[in-house]
């Protein structure tokens, strides 16, 4: 078992290495000009992002109304979100954020 001491050490070392993979490819092409793979992936990734999300909603749907209800609500609202405001983090939380709640109520 970690004392508490060493539980710490060990958050702040993955919390460390967490925030590192995550600044580096900004740091790594800071003034770089804009590749087209990149420009492709910033294009794409927000779609394929969503894909995953779907699917992973769908993934434990069966036909109680618990579990199908929620998922069609949140994706409902996340397509609706994104059409009303094309901003994909609006969607992304509102359509969790509905679908957290309809999982809530009927769950």
């Amino acid at each position: 078992m970690l004392t508490n001491s060493q539980l710490a050490l060990t958050v702040v070392v993955v919390a460390a290495i967490t925030f590192a993979c995550r600044i580096a490819p900004f740091v790594l092409l800071r003034g770089r000009a804009r590749m087209p793979l990149l420009g492709f992936l910033g294009d794409a990734m927000p779609l394929g992002v969503m894909i995953v999300l779907v699917a992973y909603t769908l993934d434990g749907v069966s036909t109680a109304p618990s579990t199908w209800l929620p998922a069609v609500a949140g994706i409902g609202a996340t397509a609706g979100l994104h059409v009303w405001r094309r901003s994909m983090g609006a969607s992304l939380v509102g359509g969790t954020a509905v679908y957290v709640a309809a999982s809530l109520l009927l769950g």
